[in-house]
């Protein structure tokens, strides 16, 4: 992997910004505590990716890409109920829900990486 300088270069950042975008884009207006819900814990993906870089240790880093990782699951989560209360259709929310898993899998990635970088120094 090469050497990150800034956290916009992160491939999981890029894939959480690319998340935001599609949770917003799903536009809804009947609940929007639930909207605010789905679009905090969007945003709270690439913004803890982001704190973790910024922090500068491999080991907050981990902890943060953890909270990241555990705030996709969470949109994946409000998904199912968007589709239960008929705010989405499923064919929306499984486009959104996949962008989900596509983070939270870069993110265990990225998480693996570091963890083996810090057991081998």
């Amino acid at each position: 992997m090469t050497a990150i300088h800034r956290f916009e270069d992160i491939q999981a950042w890029q894939l959480g910004r690319t998340l935001v975008r599609k949770v917003y884009a799903a536009k809804f207006d009947p609940d929007v505590e639930l909207r605010r819900q789905l679009t905090r814990a969007s945003v709270s993906v690439m913004s803890n990716i982001a704190e973790g870089f910024g922090r500068g240790h491999d080991g907050e880093f981990i902890h943060f890409l953890d909270i990241a990782r555990g705030s996709a699951a969470e949109v994946q989560s409000l998904l199912y109920v968007c589709i239960d209360v008929a705010h989405l259709d499923e064919e929306l929310a499984e486009a959104i829900r996949h962008q989900a898993d596509e983070c939270i899998s870069t993110i265990a990635g990225l998480q693996a990486y570091l963890k083996d970088g810090r057991r081998k120094r």
